[in-house]
Formats: C-alpha cells, structure tokens, sequence
C-alpha cells in the first residue's frame, strides 16, 4: 500500500523496521516535526519492539514460541497474551473455523501473528492519538490506521496493491479516519490457511478490509481470504466493513463504496 494526501500538503514521514516489516508514519499538522510528534514516533516504535518481543514466532525466547513448545503457560506470560488468544478465538467463533491461530500456517502450532499485527498497530497508534491537531497515518507492511481531525484536510488516499502485479493498484481507497488491512500470497507465499482443511484457499488472490478498528480489519482480511470462493459472501456478513477482493482470476469485487468518513 501507499500513502498520500489528494492536495499538496506538509506531510513529515518517518520509517523504520520491527517485526519483520517495515513501519512508516505520515503525519500533519500541528506535531508533524516537531519535538511532541518525534516523542510519539519513538514511542509507537517502542510499542512494536516490546510485541516483537512478547509474540515473535521467529524467536526462540519470546513467550508465545514457549508457549507454543509447552515450556510455559499463559498464566506465566504478559496479560496481553491471554488478551490476544481471547480475541483469536472469538475469530475462530466468529469466521466458523476458518481462522484459528493454532492451525495458522504449514505444519500447525500456535501462530496468533493473523491477530498480533492490527492489534499491535493500534496498539502503537495510542501515542499519536493524543497529539492534537495532527493528522497521522500509521502503516505495518502495508496495513494501516489513519486519523483526520481538521475537516478541511484531505483524506489519506490508500493505494491497494495488484497482487498480479505489484507494482500496479487495484483500487485508491480514500479513508479520514479508520484502518484497512490486505491478507494475500503475493509477497509472502502460502502462509494463509484454512484451519477447516489446512489447506490454502484457492480461488482468491487478496482481500482488503475497511473498518473503524485494524485489530479487526486485519482479523476479517485474513479470514475472509481464509474462506476461498466465499470470500465476498462471508465478508458480507461482518457489520461496518468495506472489502475488496481480487481473485485469482484478476477480477476485483467490491462489498460497498469505498472509504470511510471521519
């Protein structure tokens, strides 16, 4: 995904790398460079360092590989552990089995990353929240939330990528206030299963959500992929969101008019 603003405007970008991905933040305003809006920055980077910690499956000591190896319980982990496998298994309730972190991938396990990274985000954003007068735009690997406060400021427009060709969109999504997260395989292979099968879905190549919260735009992205065929029909049952799904035969469907207001 991109970022950017319909009309020229001062935007002050920052980037950086946790988690595996790169991080960026757009922001606007009042705070856009000054000392408030680089203490924010700081803070929101500390946020996804102290996650990478507590629920990378790529590290051996973080407390969700131990737990996945049995070496510990939740109870001996940070609350917010307890709080991420709370929030997975009402998505595997609500998505019928088809998302289930502890068949998230090849060969099983517990993997809750399907949760961890829109969480995290917003997580991470809770800093820049409190700056006043300033817009932001916060995106982890092309998942992102956004806030406008000034009405007369530009929507963030938020380019979706052709998972047939990346370096094309398949749709401009412009969003004030909100979050949207793409689950596909074009940049990170066969990583999306269905838990129902183990099997990856075929038929659809990416799924995007909008909606007002990326913990759940990231969870119903990958769920919906999760469905295969029924991607757009499932995705229609969750309240409030807006989907765009691009099969695999290049056709793109969209749920409802895209963007969401303030």
């Amino acid at each position: 995904m991109t970022t950017a603003s319909t009309k020229p405007a001062p935007i002050r970008r920052y980037v950086d790398h946790v988690m595996g991905m790169p991080i960026s933040l757009a922001l606007r305003g009042r705070h856009q460079d000054d000392a408030a809006g680089r203490g924010a920055w700081a803070e929101a980077m500390a946020a996804l360092r102290d996650v990478d910690r507590v629920f990378s499956t790529y590290r051996p000591d973080s407390f969700v590989s131990r737990l996945g190896r049995g070496e510990i319980d939740v109870d001996s982990c940070p609350p917010e552990v307890a709080e991420v496998l709370g929030l997975a298994e009402l998505a595997r309730q609500q998505s019928g089995g088809a998302f289930d972190v502890r068949c998230a991938g090849p060969g099983g396990g517990l993997d809750p990353s399907g949760v961890v990274k829109g969480w995290a985000v917003e997580r991470a954003a809770r800093p820049l929240r409190v700056l006043d007068d300033t817009d932001f735009c916060l995106s982890a690997g092309g998942d992102l939330v956004c806030r406008t406060l000034d009405p007369i400021r530009p929507a963030w427009r938020i380019g979706i990528e052709n998972p047939h060709a990346l370096d094309r969109l398949s749709a401009v999504v412009p969003v004030r206030t909100g979050a949207v997260a793409t689950s596909g395989l074009a940049r990170r292979g066969a990583h999306i299963v269905d838990a129902r099968t183990g099997l990856t879905p075929e038929g659809v190549a990416s799924v995007t959500v909008v909606g007002h919260d990326l913990t759940w735009a990231d969870i119903d992205a990958t769920a919906a992929f999760a469905h295969g065929p029924d991607a757009l029909r499932w995705l229609a049952t969750r309240s409030g969101r807006t989907g765009i799904v691009v099969w695999a035969d290049g056709r793109v469907d969209t749920l409802a008019p895209s963007g969401l207001g303030s």
